[in-house]
């Protein structure tokens, strides 16, 4: 029969039939998918055949992985060279970001939609907690606001504690499949509790001595919406690893600089010091972010420190 997988823990998945039967599963021996090596066989979001193990349990076996539309991956926490795909199957990314108790950095932002656009994956970028917004974090909001919309990326300003912005996510999800991201803190499980109060989702203050979020989910998991879709909960993130991306390729995950490329003089130009360089051009010249460029550089400088260069 065909399922879909709703959460792994690494031996067993929570897969949902097609009748809508929720069993545990076992995979039977290694999956190896052409083309994609990760550290887990099966994600979230996945469509699979099961058979039948114990139906007295409701348990069963994966006995295949069914093709899948896209997916996201990052690289593991401690080992760069690895990647975990979070999950699969998806229509749309929303990242939880906050300015203020913790702040979310604008490379983390940056590391999160390059992971979009080259995994081809729409993404909304909902900045919470505006209840302790000040004139600074406003500030702040209005220019990446600006920065954002002006590459196509929808942004939304929410408080989920005061109840404000929830409809209006609840539009932007319903139908739809969506994966949930941010740092811990950032008010992931607040938002989650807000629509499934049954569920009661663990969640945490912010640690006052670092300023971090504390981790309070541990696996990816995906939950029905009640007004249709559902999303794929992850658990709070302090790095978006990005994985398989060359130094050359970077900027073509960047749009203000993908609309560039062809105007630069060599076309291996990684747009640091080349000569006839579109790119340093445009953001030299208020053509482009130069917020945008110097998160660019950072995000080069650590493909390089990451892949030997």
């Amino acid at each position: 029969m065909k399922a879909r997988v709703y959460k792994s823990t690494g031996s067993w998945y929570l897969v949902k039939t097609e009748e809508g039967v929720f069993m545990q599963c076992r995979i039977k021996g290694i999956f190896k998918i052409d083309g994609i090596s990760s550290t887990n066989p099966i994600a979230v979001g996945d469509e699979v055949i099961v058979e039948m193990e114990n139906e007295l349990e409701q348990t069963g076996m994966i006995v295949e992985i069914c093709d899948r539309k896209n997916y996201i991956a990052r690289t593991t926490p401690h080992h760069n060279k690895q990647r975990h795909i979070v999950a699969s199957n998806l229509d749309q990314l929303l990242l939880f970001a906050t300015l203020k108790e913790p702040k979310t950095s604008q490379g983390f932002i940056d590391r999160f939609l390059i992971a979009s656009e080259a995994y081809h994956v729409p993404a909304v970028i909902v900045f919470n907690k505006a209840d302790l917004y000040r004139k600074k974090e406003m500030l702040q909001y209005e220019l990446l606001k600006e920065i954002y919309e002006s590459l196509g990326y929808r942004i939304l300003l929410t408080s989920i504690a005061k109840k404000d912005g929830i409809e209006e996510l609840k539009e932007i999800l319903a139908n739809k499949t969506t994966l949930l991201s941010g740092h811990s803190g950032v008010g992931k499980s607040t938002f989650i509790n807000a629509i499934f109060p049954a569920l009661d989702l663990r969640t945490q203050d912010v640690s006052g001595w670092s300023g971090k979020g504390l981790h309070t989910t541990t696996f990816a998991e995906m939950f029905d919406l009640p007004f249709g879709g559902s999303i794929i909960d992850t658990p709070g993130i302090r790095e978006f690893g990005i994985t398989d991306i060359s130094k050359q390729e970077l900027s073509h995950y960047y749009p203000e600089m993908r609309a560039l490329l062809h105007n630069c003089q060599f076309n291996n130009c990684i747009h640091i010091n080349e000569p006839g360089c579109a790119v340093k051009y445009a953001a030299e010249h208020g053509e482009i972010y130069m917020e945008r460029y110097v998160s660019y550089y950072k995000v080069l400088d650590s493909i390089e420190n990451a892949t030997g260069y």
